[in-house]
């Protein structure tokens, strides 16, 4: 049996998906399954370029053929009955207006996941969302498989809390809330250690509300992991997320968590996390400062994140998938 995974090309600063399927062959590789991830010729933009994947995905066609998401389209290329889609979130379709949303829902998401054998999605929520934009699929079509955690990120000795503790921010796209966040912030005596690049606008905001902070971008694993460590709380209070790696990897770390109450990340946070609702700034506030002020608390919700973690190892993630694949199989044989 020949597994393909076909996955984008990914753009700079792009990073969320490329490790975790990487992941998920290594960990294929251990258990005997022969699977190989390929990575599409172009990035995908444009009519052109487009095409070319279209062309890479027919080539590349194995006994299950896998689109790890982002070129979901691909899969207009492939034999459906031999062909699994991955969906991470549907926000594309809910930041596009007009002619534009209606193509995207239609050729990134209606077609693929219609004519796909099997499609995964890595939430619940991405899963409500992906029925409420394509109604007409199956729900029993839809495996939940998570994303899961390299094992790099392991228990670091704990920073006792300074007088300005460190509150890692992950993300700074619109949708992870940043100004919220800063405007929670005012009056807290903390250091803010952002990763991502920030407009002139967010600081701004920054500068407006007297917060310290520094800005992370183009970061290599090793550093990732160590902003991660030199940390002493990750804020996540996204208003809106397909999964949240970073709660998981801050718990798999030993950080206390606060996250917001919507979207996927109760789910993924489990009972490890504070959960905030994203759209009070008073709720976010109360959060942080609940766990800057209690030690026990910080202690409770580090014992609870390890606990939650181990949900996300990279082996129980690939052998869901590889169930997947032979249900897939099995079906075509009948």
């Amino acid at each position: 049996m020949k597994i393909n995974l076909l996955q984008r090309k990914p753009a700079a600063g792009q990073f969320s998906i490329e490790g975790y399927f990487v992941r998920v062959v290594e960990e294929f590789g251990n258990m005997g399954i022969p699977a190989r991830l390929l990575i599409a010729p172009v990035l995908s933009r444009g009519l052109f370029r487009r095409l070319r994947i279209l062309l890479f995905a027919m080539r590349n066609q194995g006994d299950v053929t896998h689109i790890t998401g982002d070129i979901s389209f691909a899969a207009l290329a492939t034999t459906p009955a031999k062909t699994v889609v991955t969906i991470l979130d549907c926000e594309v379709i809910e930041r596009s207006r007009g002619l534009k949303k209606a193509l995207i829902r239609y050729l990134w998401f209606t077609l693929p996941v219609t004519r796909a054998a099997a499609v995964t999605v890595i939430s619940d929520e991405t899963k409500r969302q992906l029925l409420r934009q394509v109604p007409t699929l199956g729900p029993e079509k839809i495996y939940v498989i998570p994303v899961s955690i390299s094992d790099r990120f392991t228990p670091s000795p704990r920073r006792k809390f300074s007088k300005k503790p460190v509150i890692l921010q992950i993300g700074t796209k619109k949708n992870k809330n940043l100004p919220r966040l800063i405007e929670a912030l005012k009056g807290v005596p903390c250091f803010l250690s952002i990763v991502g690049n920030i407009s002139d606008e967010i600081k701004e905001t920054l500068a407006q509300h007297a917060i310290d902070y520094e800005v992370h971008f183009d970061l290599s694993d090793d550093e990732l992991l160590e902003i991660y460590r030199a940390a002493n709380i990750l804020t996540f209070v996204s208003t809106y997320e397909g999964f949240g790696m970073p709660i998981v990897e801050a718990q798999s770390i030993g950080l206390p968590v606060v996250a917001s109450n919507c979207s996927s990340m109760p789910e993924v946070a489990g009972n490890g996390a504070c959960l905030v609702d994203p759209f009070e700034v008073s709720s976010i506030r109360a959060g942080i400062q609940k766990i800057i002020d209690d030690e026990a608390y910080q202690l409770e919700l580090i014992d609870r994140g390890f606990e939650n973690a181990k949900r996300f190892s990279s082996n129980s993630i690939a052998r869901q998938y590889a169930d997947v694949y032979s249900a897939s199989l099995k079906a075509r044989r009948k």
